[in-house]
């Protein structure tokens, strides 16, 4: 069987826009505390509009605990969260430039 690259092209393009669909915005915070015991971080954000959640300081869990190792309180960060199994999780998190 042959698939044509011309035909995957358009197919490729509808899954990689779904994938990014499928994550909220990202949001900027601060962070205010790193529990890396309980895979928490407590960040005061900016609205979170993807969760209809107006600016205020939480804490979340995090689904990648190894990226509370790279951050410190005081450092603004964007990130990216999402209600998953019920409970708001940051899905993704980095250092603001």
């Amino acid at each position: 069987m042959k698939i044509r690259i011309r035909t995957l092209l358009p197919l490729l393009a509808l899954a990689i826009g779904a994938s990014a669909f499928a994550q909220g915005p990202s949001t900027e915070g601060e962070v205010r505390k790193i529990d890396a015991a309980q895979k928490k971080i407590t960040l005061k954000h900016g609205e979170i509009k993807n969760l209809d959640m107006p600016p205020m300081t939480m804490a979340f869990r995090v689904k990648d605990p190894s990226v509370l190792n790279q951050l410190v309180v005081g450092d603004h960060v964007r990130f990216t969260v999402e209600k998953v199994d019920g409970t708001y999780t940051v899905t993704q998190i980095q250092k603001a430039d």
